[in-house]
């Protein structure tokens, strides 16, 4: 993301006021923790007793100097035993530590466990004036309050020839991997969080000139056009407010990803009719397609998941 972009200065805002309301909680947490450190039962407790008071945090964990989790996770639920020895010394927060600081705030990454843009503090902690390892914290981005402050169609598949010119040329074409296609696992982890938790009801992939075009809630009037260094950073989502899913779509939140993921299958089932770019509206429940020979198709939603419609049959 452009370093002076006016998104990315509202990023750094949002994650400097994330940092000074964790900086407390966690260092009396490592405190606590630091006095049982050699204890994995006591200290399975002090993290239990701990997580209570660190706020919003979905997991909170110990590890030694190298990274390896000694302890379990504590979480909202109870302890996860099956993450004690767990190495995560090659998870982003991990590798962006800042040695001169006693807690680094991690910038978002997907998670592991839940796929889900998330965030993760890395606390020092220290025994008798010893650096003796971390505490980490995890949170999911749509649970912290700071990302929730400000900042119809035929319902049947219609296909609209594109340029002649084109279409007599397509099978002189081949489709160049482009660099939104080197990152989907990335990106559309990220497009389906801004959809479903910030508010995008309409959304636009442009997989061949690896962008995206956005419509949000909160300003329907005006796009937002994103380009591919921003899609690739997931810290995107501290830029735009919580919104929650708008109750009256025509399609449901869990809907999402599944066509997100036909998105990736139309992209790649060929490499001379190909999808140059996609589309979703929530609202009218309309998916758009354009292809390599400039064809276009509108199809519901409902019919582009079952692929048991004419649109289908053509492909």
């Amino acid at each position: 993301m452009p370093k002076n972009s006016a998104r990315k200065k509202h990023i750094l805002r949002q994650r400097d006021m994330l940092y000074n309301m964790l900086l407390d909680p966690m260092h009396r947490a490592a405190r606590r923790c630091a006095r049982v450190w050699d204890d994995k039962e006591k200290l399975d407790r002090a993290l239990m007793k701990s997580i209570g008071q660190v706020p919003y945090c979905s997991y909170l964990y110990a590890m030694d100097l190298n990274g390896v989790q000694v302890s379990a996770n504590a979480s909202q639920d109870g302890l996860i035993e099956s993450d004690y020895k767990r190495n995560r010394a090659q998870r982003p927060y991990m590798l962006e530590l800042d040695t001169d600081r006693e807690m680094t705030l991690s910038s978002a990454y997907i998670s592991m466990r839940a796929n889900r843009p998330s965030l993760t503090a890395v606390q020092k902690v220290h025994v008798d004036g010893e650096h003796v390892g971390y505490l980490g914290a995890d949170f999911d981005l749509r649970d912290l309050p700071i990302t929730k402050e400000l900042y119809s169609e035929p319902g049947r598949w219609r296909q609209i020839k594109g340029d002649p010119a084109i279409r007599a040329q397509v099978f002189k074409q081949i489709r160049i991997q482009s660099s939104l296609d080197d990152q989907l696992d990335l990106v559309l982890p990220v497009l389906e969080e801004l959809v479903t938790e910030h508010g995008a009801f309409q959304m636009e992939i442009h997989f061949s000139s690896s962008r995206a075009t956005l419509w949000f809630m909160q300003d329907p009037y005006r796009y937002q056009l994103v380009e591919i260094d921003e899609l690739t950073d997931p810290d995107i989502c501290l830029a735009y407010p919580h919104h929650p899913y708008a109750q009256d779509t025509q399609i449901p939140q869990e809907s999402i990803r599944p066509i997100l993921q036909t998105f990736r299958h139309l992209r790649f089932a060929d490499d001379t009719i190909y999808l140059r770019a996609g589309s979703i509206n929530l609202f009218n429940g309309i998916v758009g397609l354009n292809f390599s020979c400039d064809g276009s198709h509108y199809i519901p939603y409902e019919q582009f998941l079952a692929r048991d419609s004419a649109f289908w049959d053509g492909i």
